[in-house]
């Protein structure tokens, strides 16, 4: 079994990582982190992405593979790893919302949320 992780470079996928990271260290299991760009990102701009998730130190202390994918739709990019790889869990970051956005949950993640074969586990930022 594995964990998989969507990352981007922001204070939500940082914390996303750093729970999957904790997560699949404690259970010893492969960590699938992916990486969904769009189309028109360009090779600079996805080299500061990779150097963001090399900034992570941990992520060298877990069994893991990265998963780069151009122009698919995140959440679909997400399903179709946790359905690769017989997930046993997917980490979501979440981004804190306004009262009235709190209503509302990001299509992505609302996607993932209801279609994932497994559990999925949200986590946001600690404050600061």
């Amino acid at each position: 079994m594995s964990i998989v992780v969507g990352f981007v470079a922001t204070a939500e996928g940082r914390a996303a990582l750093d729970e999957a990271i904790d997560q699949a260290g404690q259970h010893r299991e492969l960590l699938v982190v992916v990486v969904s760009l769009r189309a028109e990102v360009t090779a600079a701009q996805e080299a500061e992405v990779l150097a963001a998730l090399g900034e992570s130190t941990a992520l060298a202390a877990v069994d893991h593979e990265v998963r780069v994918l151009r122009g698919g739709d995140v959440a679909d990019d997400l399903l179709d790893a946790a359905q690769d790889v017989s997930a046993r869990l997917v980490v979501l970051g979440l981004r804190r919302r306004s009262r009235v956005g709190k209503l509302i949950l990001g299509a992505n993640a609302q996607r993932v949320l209801f279609d994932a074969p497994c559990p999925v586990l949200t986590v946001k930022p600690g404050p600061g």
